[in-house]
């Protein structure tokens, strides 16, 4: 009941649904990318071919052109799209996890936990965070479970910040006294009654953050430290075509657009959310 309200709330908000809207495409264009997908990413068709362009053997048409390999532009930016979706909020995910599990147990027990976790927590935000990405991938390699765990290490101190702040306010309320009177475990009052009650901000925060972690995954397949080629990656995409823009913009112009609607997307998602946190 709380979800159909939540989204009965959200289709008052125009800029909610317009980032719902382009959402819910690219989630659509990822699951059913075999199918929408009309050439193999892979083969190569016709090297620098420009927009429209239709392939003489085959007859198919490049409707976005094609790389430096020949590659259908249109079908790596649909299979790419997989990518991001499954990897941007696994790492999100992942992060929100570690996070909260710290932020909870550093705003409740405070003392030794909270100034522990709390410097940790400094040291590693003191790092650029790009330095911090490119340490680690540069040490365990470049692949999906990697930029996993190099979005969580840096992610996860920023989100434990958060959820700390809310669980100091949170932990003095009546219905976590009468919890505690009752006898319940620290981990029952931590996971049943305050952290549903933080959900409002930890959710507008996770849509923001979605965005950033898609711009994180961009740049390190930019910078080489993505996924491994041949697979389609938009940010790899951006860097095969940078040294022929000014010829074949086409090239690097149509993953940043994808890359560029997916983000603000989930930037408008998170201003609707926001604006139906602040009725309720």
């Amino acid at each position: 009941m709380r979800a159909i309200k939540s989204f009965a709330l959200l289709r008052e908000s125009k800029i909610g649904m317009v980032g719902a809207a382009l959402v819910a495409f690219w989630v659509l264009v990822a699951i059913f990318a075999p199918l929408l997908a009309p050439q193999d990413p892979l083969a190569s068709l016709q090297p620098f071919a420009k927009p429209g362009t239709v392939h003489i053997k085959s007859g198919a048409t490049l409707w976005l052109g094609a790389d430096n390999l020949g590659r259908d532009i249109l079908s790596r930016i649909i299979w790419g799209s997989r990518t991001v979706l499954i990897y941007a909020p696994l790492a999100t995910l992942s992060a929100y996890i570690f996070g909260i599990m710290m932020g909870l147990a550093a705003g409740y027990h405070r003392g030794w936990w909270d100034t522990i976790l709390s410097r940790i927590a400094d040291i590693i935000l003191s790092f650029p965070v790009l330095i911090l990405y490119i340490i680690v991938i540069a040490t365990f390699g470049a692949s999906g479970f990697n930029i996993v765990i190099a979005i969580t290490f840096a992610s996860a101190p920023g989100i434990m910040r958060i959820v700390r702040g809310l669980v100091l306010d949170l932990r003095n309320r009546d219905y976590v006294a009468a919890a505690q009177t009752r006898g319940e475990s620290s981990l029952y009052v931590m996971l049943v009654e305050i952290l549903p009650n933080a959900r409002g901000p930890l959710i507008v925060d996770a849509c923001v953050r979605l965005g950033y972690v898609i711009i994180t995954i961009g740049v390190l397949g930019f910078l080489g430290l993505g996924l491994p080629p041949p697979d389609p990656d938009w940010g790899g995409m951006i860097n095969e075509g940078r040294k022929m823009a000014m010829i074949f913009p086409h090239m690097t112009i149509m993953p940043c657009i994808a890359i560029s609607s997916l983000v603000l997307g989930f930037n408008l998602l998170a201003d609707g959310l926001r604006e139906i946190s602040l009725r309720d």
